[in-house]
């Protein structure tokens, strides 16, 4: 059976649903072990052993966080040499389709990003031209790496599992050639989930005037995160952490709720997977409208808080 390698980056004490996926789809292409750098505590470690994983492996060097992601690319592609993986699965996050790229390089191998469906056969599907067509790729290397968006499946454990093995990998020393962290702040903590991986996306645009306020009621209402066009981050109204589309975050939620934003292309390329698009917006001629399950045409500091206040009443 082929072997499947997942890649893990820093889990802490509670795997994210993100990698709970990477390990349901890794188990329906082979037998799946796990490359986990970083601190690994008991309950994550279950929570690999649940969800199908038969192996860890685990860096030699502790300190990869210190320097971007060449060390890490580095471990990956030790691991899945040691593995004799022909799957890599990673999060499709900016870093993720950094370090599969440096591990393409490295394996020789075919690299598809943006995935949002894996066949048992290794065909990867993805979203393509702002959600315009579905293609379908497969590399034709011995290993191929894929990065998966999150929300594409739902996260399944296994049938049975047991206590994985740990395995030590040698990481060749690339440190000297690598560029290292030199600091680190701590962004304050909102309360709310993830963007990248929020099961519920709010979010606004040129529209909102500067004013995020009822987006953020209506976000802390249904636990959802807050995200923002381009227009809105670069006009300093909110973090750029925030930024969804071409050249920002890419979202799959289950519902995208969008105020105040017209839906062009490089803004849809980021959330137009998302499985069902609410569209808030005056401008009945808004693009959004186009690709939006639901239209509202109407100003969104009206809607909005109509919108909280029933969603409150109905939950008590």
């Amino acid at each position: 059976m082929a072997k499947v390698l997942v890649f893990i980056d820093n889990p802490g004490a509670a795997l994210k649903k993100s990698s709970l996926e990477l390990l349901t789809i890794a188990r329906s292409l082979g037998e799946t072990v796990a490359a986990v750098n970083g601190e690994l505590h008991d309950d994550a470690a279950s929570t690999l052993a649940a969800y199908g994983a038969q192996a860890l492996y685990r860096p030699s060097a502790t300190d990869l966080d210190d320097y971007l992601v060449g060390p890490k690319a580095a471990f990956l592609a030790a691991a899945a040499a040691a593995a004799g993986a022909g799957v890599v699965l990673a999060e499709n996050s900016a870093e993720g389709k950094e370090i599969a790229a440096r591990l393409g390089i490295r394996l020789g191998a075919g690299v598809i990003t943006d995935v949002v469906a894996v066949d048992p056969d290794g065909t990867a599907h993805k979203s393509v031209l702002a959600g315009s067509y579905t293609s379908a790729a497969k590399a034709v290397t011995p290993v191929s790496v894929l990065t998966v968006k999150p929300n594409s499946i739902t996260p399944e454990p296994a049938v049975t599992g047991t206590a994985p093995e740990s395995i030590t990998v040698q990481v060749p020393d690339v440190t000297a050639a690598a560029a290292r962290v030199t600091a680190r702040t701590d962004k304050p903590a909102s309360g709310r989930p993830d963007l990248s991986e929020a099961r519920i996306v709010v979010a606004g645009g040129r529209g909102v005037d500067g004013n995020f306020g009822p987006l953020e009621e209506l976000a802390d209402a249904l636990g959802a995160a807050i995200g923002a066009s381009r227009a809105a981050t670069d006009a300093g109204w909110i973090g750029h952490d925030a930024q969804i589309g071409q050249t920002g975050k890419t979202v799959a939620p289950q519902l995208y709720i969008s105020a105040g934003i017209s839906g062009a292309i490089q803004q849809k390329a980021g959330m137009q997977t998302a499985k069902v698009i609410v569209a808030v917006n005056k401008d009945a001629e808004s693009p959004v409208f186009e690709i939006a399950d639901f239209g509202i045409v109407g100003d969104l500091f009206q809607v909005l808080p109509q919108a909280t206040a029933e969603i409150k009443k109905r939950r008590g």
